[in-house]
């Protein structure tokens, strides 16, 4: 059983964060908790505590299966079926997260509509997807912030985080709190977003579905507490600052095409057109097929695929994810040895993730690179 929390439990942890500022006031996927912080000096960033707490959010109730855990073969027999979370019990709809993500479809379907078609506008959706989304989720928020398989300055680590808020899909803070969860608990009952519910709740209804656990304070503390002792973490859980940078990213690529399609043409309809072709393709496209390739690793690559490693959960390795989320759905590998920055254990198991943190490496950006054991080792599994 969850052990009940009294609000009395949670802000007694808060006061035990430390935590800045007049008020706690996290983004749309919480319950706001705005009672008053007793104001302390600003807190610097604690190295020391940093690993610590992944580790300790990755414990070692992860290696041991629990008497809930999914035991049956992936592509094979008969699979165990989990019920929901039971902080997701019972189910309630979570407005806050389902009118964004619907409204977002609308806007990406913008583009069968030939008015808002640009070459241009394509291309960006393209490259978009590699910029934002692999340097700033698969990179960043994945292997840098939630597993640290390496370190970079911060003023870049900064700058990558910023590309995934861009990509609307959390903050840095709650985006590594879930994942750790899923780590800790993966293909458990308490996984956030097992596909062994059922597929529809692994890709997307864990996050139209409110979860009590994600609203607290406590659950930031437990599971990304390294991530909110840095001032710049915090300050995006703050304001709404995360949709206000989504939003300012969004304006400049529509100001940025318009004054180009206005330029090249001399006609300033002709650069509005341009301008929305390049909002639509470049950021309501990307933002949509970005979610669908994140969305799945958490349900095909659980699902479908072979495996490298037996691991306790039923995570696979797929072929087809992997090309799409630039290495993310080697995803057995990345369960067995989570540390290690690079998932692509084979020779022909594409990476482009670990191969951008190699070209950091090589310029002297990236340091303390974790490699997979079986590279350690000198032997390929």
């Amino acid at each position: 059983m969850v052990p009940r929390v009294t609000n009395d439990d949670i802000w007694r942890k808060v006061n035990q964060l430390e935590l800045t500022g007049a008020r706690v006031s996290f983004h749309c996927a919480s319950v706001p908790l705005t009672r008053e912080i007793p104001p302390s000096a600003m807190l610097e960033p604690d190295t020391t505590a940093t690993a610590s707490v992944a580790r300790d959010a990755l414990a070692s109730e992860s290696s041991q299966p629990s008497p809930e855990a999914a035991s049956t073969d992936v592509n094979g027999g008969q699979t165990t079926r989990l019920d929901y979370p039971l902080e997701a019990q019972p189910l309630v709809f979570n407005w806050r997260y389902a009118i964004p993500i619907a409204g977002l479809h609308v806007l990406a379907a913008l583009a069968f509509f030939p008015y808002f078609f640009s070459w241009t506008g394509v291309v960006l959706a393209v490259f978009n997807l590699y910029f934002f989304n692999m340097l700033g989720i698969t990179l960043c928020y994945h292997r840098l912030l939630t597993h640290q398989g390496f370190v970079v300055p911060k003023w870049l680590e900064h700058f990558f985080a910023l590309c995934g808020v861009c990509c609307l899909e959390d903050t840095p803070a709650r985006w590594v709190a879930i994942h750790r969860i899923h780590h800790k608990h993966s293909d458990e009952q308490p996984d956030p977003h097992s596909p062994l519910v059922n597929f529809f709740w692994g890709h997307v209804g864990w996050l139209v579905f409110e979860h009590r656990e994600h609203r607290h304070v406590v659950f930031y503390e437990k599971y990304a507490r390294d991530l909110l002792r840095d001032p710049f973490y915090f300050a995006l859980e703050r304001y709404l600052l995360w949709l206000w940078v989504y939003v300012g990213h969004a304006v400049l690529f529509y100001l940025g095409g318009m004054a180009a399609g206005w330029a090249m043409t001399g006609d300033v309809w002709q650069g509005v057109q341009f301008g929305l072709s390049v909002l639509v393709w470049g950021v309501f496209v990307r933002t949509v097929v970005g979610w669908h390739i994140t969305w799945s690793v958490n349900s095909v690559a659980h699902v479908w695929g072979y495996r490298n490693y037996e691991t306790r959960d039923q995570s696979t390795n797929n072929f087809v994810v992997a090309l799409l989320a630039h290495g993310e759905g080697w995803h057995n590998n990345h369960h067995a040895d989570q540390r290690s920055a690079a998932h692509g254990h084979k020779w022909w198991e594409i990476d482009p993730t670990w191969a951008t943190i190699r070209l950091l490496e090589a310029v002297g950006l990236a340091k303390n690179v974790i490699r997979p054991k079986c590279m350690r080792k000198g032997v390929e599994n």
